[in-house]
């Protein structure tokens, strides 16, 4: 499937401004964002697997405390799962108004690099396995493709098991 081109120039965001900072080589990959179009627009506007596609979710613990999950665009989390992991009495997404505050980011366009605090972050082990992943670049219908390692490299995630069977 070939990848519909979007006329315009890639954003620079806090999280483009992390990447290039931190040395990571990543490509832009503008799509035409579709409002609760998710994982599965972006992988068929880019013309990629899906489970590569890496969405970026907020959450928040008991206390209110957030947290970031990273995840595979086709998998969802098992919060109670999570929460056991992150060593959280229970976790839930957070509404879009509290993670667009903790993350400086609109929802739809979050990226876990640049976040205007600084969140524990959560990764699925599986996506360190996988040859290139495309995670969002700060701003809606924006991915940057990049190495996996680069993403542990500069984030040191926590790596968990969190697929929802």
């Amino acid at each position: 499937m070939a990848a519909r081109m979007v006329a315009r120039k890639a954003p620079v965001t806090a999280a483009v401004r992390l990447l290039r900072q931190q040395g990571v080589a990543f490509q832009d990959r503008l799509y035409a964002y579709q409002e609760h179009g998710g994982t599965a627009v972006s992988a068929r506007e880019l013309g990629v697997d899906e489970h590569a596609v890496i969405k970026t979710l907020v959450m928040e613990d008991e206390t209110q405390a957030p947290l970031i999950i990273l995840m595979h665009g086709d998998r969802e989390v098992s919060v109670r799962e999570l929460a056991r992991q992150a060593g959280r009495r229970h976790v839930a997404p957070c509404r879009p108004e509290v993670a667009e505050r903790h993350t400086g980011y609109q929802v739809g366009g979050t990226s876990p690099f640049g976040t205007r605090h600084h969140l524990p972050i959560y990764a699925e082990a599986s996506i360190r396995e996988l040859a290139r992943i495309y995670i969002n670049g700060g701003k809606r219908g924006y991915l940057v493709e990049l190495d996996p390692a680069d993403l542990w490299r500069v984030l040191s995630p926590v790596p968990v098991s969190v697929t929802q069977a």
